[in-house]
């Protein structure tokens, strides 16, 4: 079932689904730690625009962690899935260890990535916004809600694979929205990918550095 060889491939799938931006002087490509960053890194290429990370941390449900209960982003926004927090009835008090938690995480990897490097400015670009897939688009939509406050001029999500009603609920949440393929049952990210093995810190600094060394010879 599977239609991606791995996230370098998806990336270069989903680089001709955004060829369109190719050129312009504003355009600034996202990839959403971990796993989006090579997916990203394949784009940024192909469309010879500069990469950077922005930070997301999921929040999973306790005992369940693959289960997200939100997500938190980079600049203190958290967003909720208020459908799991009611069904679940988790408290208050459950969420908030949660989220401190994993904004320590959030904190160690934006100095592991980017080291001394600053963050590309926002406002004013436009920005494609990328993982390697959407299941229930909770870190993503952490990210956008997270982005907008920073007031960048477009927001265009794109991902290889999602689940066709979350590909769908982003249409009016972002500029354009973009999933490259949405099969049906979608089960989960990866299924879709013969290699979805766990994208290290240390391939994400690699990636970065890489994909610095190209914007700097331009």
């Amino acid at each position: 079932m599977a239609i991606f060889q791995d996230r370098f491939h998806a990336g270069r799938v989903l680089a001709e689904k955004v060829r369109k931006y190719a050129g312009r002087p504003d355009l600034l490509v996202l990839g959403l730690p971990r796993g989006g960053v090579p997916v990203a890194f394949e784009v940024a290429k192909a469309l010879q625009a500069p990469l950077d990370v922005f930070l997301v941390r999921k929040l999973g449900v306790p005992g369940h962690a693959e289960l997200a209960m939100g997500a938190i982003a980079s600049g203190g926004v958290r967003v909720l899935n208020e459908g799991v927090v009611q069904s679940l009835r988790i408290p208050d008090n459950v969420i908030d260890q949660v989220t401190a938690d994993e904004q320590r995480e959030l904190e160690r990897r934006e100095n592991a990535y980017r080291g001394k490097r600053a963050a590309y400015e926002i406002q004013g670009r436009t920005l494609i916004l990328i993982d390697d897939g959407l299941a229930t688009g909770a870190s993503m939509r952490a990210a956008v809600v997270a982005l907008r406050k920073r007031e960048p001029r477009h927001i265009v999500v794109a991902v290889p694979t999602a689940a066709p009603d979350t590909c769908a609920a982003f249409e009016d949440q972002v500029d354009e929205i973009i999933c490259a393929m949405t099969p049906e049952p979608f089960v989960a990210v990866g299924m879709w990918y013969e290699d979805f093995s766990q994208t290290t810190d240390e391939e994400v600094r690699e990636i970065l550095e890489q994909a610095g060394e190209w914007v700097a010879q331009k």
